[in-house]
């Protein structure tokens, strides 16, 4: 839960800060990067999906795309045990 948490706040940053990009150029792309090494901090392998946000040199598909909160949903679960079923 607190992952899912770290990610909705990183993607609200990405909707909000990483809109720089139109003021400082180049701002947008680091950004990204950055998220994108914190998707893979999070969730490993899978956080490498983060990364495709670099493609969009426009920064507007991204825009509308959380992608990190989106990493997070597919990855609740995964790692809990499974219950030992009562015979």
């Amino acid at each position: 839960m607190a992952k899912l948490i770290i990610a909705v706040v990183l993607d609200l940053a990405d909707f909000t800060i990483g809109r720089l990009g139109i003021i400082i150029p180049g701002f947008e792309l680091g950004f990204d990067a950055v998220l994108g090494v914190a998707a893979v901090a999070l969730w490993g392998w899978p956080g490498l999906i983060a990364f495709w946000e670099i493609a969009d040199p426009t920064g507007q598909a991204d825009a509308f795309v959380p992608t990190l909160t989106l990493i997070a949903l597919s990855q609740m679960g995964k790692g809990k045990r499974k219950r030992p079923q009562a015979d």
